[in-house]
């Protein structure tokens, strides 16, 4: 993304110039990769796992991973990156760095059981799982930082509504592999002497060479403003005082952060138990089945993947109509409206039995989603001190790994209280989210700029 003048609007003074559409798609575009292969992750995880040996009721605890990860890294990420500058930019080596190896681990993670000679095969998954989602995360925080260091204030709506329309567009890409493969002829059951069937394994791959691919067009097409540029455009002094560690930033992170903290719980406990149990609970209401390696389950696993990329596809729609609707009723009313219909859809999957009407939920969960990967990083980013973008993205990251935490740590044992039918954990899940969209309208106070 060169920012010539033929291409670029001032908007005066030390203001950030206005970028056209395509230098703000640029800057997400590698956001499409990286989320095909988070759910490839998201809808195959489970089925994955399950294959090679987990158990049902520990299933959630493995999906503690990617909260754990991003806990930890995205905070030291964001503060690195706050704090570098190299040729290629701020942001954009961690984006390259974490892409790398994310791809690499999405190739050893479906053939965990060919590597038993190293370690036994659901370890070995375990650990690629971790050293996934620990990537993903360092790949992520910058992405979403980037858009609030290159994007002014009047564009940020439309910044962070492109980058939700293109991370859920890489969801329904994602999402649908395994059931386009298994739909041109390759085979979704294992191999006899194998446990994970061929159409996982290739999508793994594919989904790993396209995050490559995009992440190297945003890192080559996106030149990042130089520290002397980004301090005039966000009228940052040469002296802008002592430097604070990190937990004092914690302790003075903006008042809006921690509004928004209240929402992000429920939604985000939400979110996690309807990935980890979605297969679970469609397997055992409309298959019938609770065998990880039979037809029918991994048949369910399929069309796990085919509904989530329809709440994704419904999500890159509602994307492109979000910024016209926060700016018509308030980013608060819309976000608090899109998780209650998120919620109402997660509780009818308690009464489908067919599996064709189950993509009528996926309309609000879509209209969840978009939301929820768009409006608090909107309401959030004006807040933040520019010099200090990094890190609060990466500590507001804990708004989402903590729920997911406590959901993992809890979601076996409330499958188990449940009488271990999946389907009344994903009715419990849309209460929450219901929960969140109220609180979202009744505690979060401000409607950033």
């Amino acid at each position: 993304m060169a920012f010539a003048p033929d291409s670029v609007k001032s908007n005066g003074g030390s203001q950030k110039p206005l970028l056209n559409f395509w230098q703000i798609w640029n800057i997400s575009f590698g956001f499409l990769g990286v989320q095909i292969g988070y759910s490839l992750q998201n809808a195959n995880t489970s089925r994955i796992l399950s294959a090679i040996g987990a158990d049902p009721h520990h299933l959630s605890l493995f999906w503690l991973a990617a909260p754990v990860a991003g806990l930890i890294v995205q905070p030291i990420v964001g503060l690195s990156s706050d704090k570098t500058w190299t040729k290629l930019g701020r942001r954009i080596p961690f984006i390259l760095g974490g892409a790398f190896v994310s791809a690499g681990a999405m190739f050893f993670m479906p053939n965990s059981e060919h590597f038993a000679a190293l370690l036994p095969p659901l370890f070995f998954g375990a650990t690629m799982l971790l050293l996934m989602d620990t990537s993903f995360n360092v790949t992520m925080q910058p992405f979403r930082a980037l858009v609030s260091d290159m994007v002014p204030d009047s564009q940020r709506n439309k910044g962070y509504s492109i980058q939700s329309f293109l991370i859920n567009a890489g969801a329904v890409f994602g999402s649908l592999l395994p059931f386009i493969l298994t739909g041109i002829g390759i085979a979704n059951e294992p191999a006899p002497g194998n446990k994970v069937a061929p159409t996982v394994i290739w999508s793994f791959y594919i989904g790993g060479a396209v995050l490559l691919l995009t992440v190297l067009w945003t890192s080559f097409r996106t030149k990042e403003y130089p520290p002397e540029e980004y301090k005039k455009y966000n009228n940052i002094p040469e002296d802008s005082g002592p430097k604070k560690n990190f937990w004092q930033l914690v302790l003075s992170m903006p008042k809006t952060m921690m509004q928004l903290a209240v929402t992000q719980f429920f939604s985000w406990f939400s979110l996690f138990l309807m990935w980890v149990y979605t297969t679970n609970a469609i397997a055992g209401k409309i298959w019938n089945t609770t065998d990880a390696t039979s037809k029918e389950y991994n048949e369910a696993g399929n069309w796990t993947g085919v509904i989530f990329a329809a709440y994704s596809l419904f999500a890159a729609l509602y994307s492109l109509v979000l910024p016209k609707l926060a700016g018509q009723y308030g980013r608060r009313t819309t976000y608090a409206l899109s998780l209650i219909a998120g919620g109402i859809g997660l509780i009818s999957m308690m009464f489908i039995t067919n599996k064709y009407a189950l993509f009528l939920p996926m309309i609000g969960i879509g209209m969840a989603w978009a939301a929820i990967l768009a409006m608090p990083y909107a309401i959030l980013s004006s807040s933040l001190p520019p010099e200090q973008t990094g890190v609060y993205m990466g500590i507001f990251n804990a708004t989402i790994t903590i729920p997911q935490i406590i959901a993992g740590f809890f979601g076996g044992m409330l499958l188990l209280a449940l009488g271990g039918e999946g389907v009344y954990i994903i009715a419990l899940s849309g209460a929450s989210m219901v929960l969140a969209g109220i609180l979202a309208k009744v505690v979060i106070t401000t409607e950033g700029h």
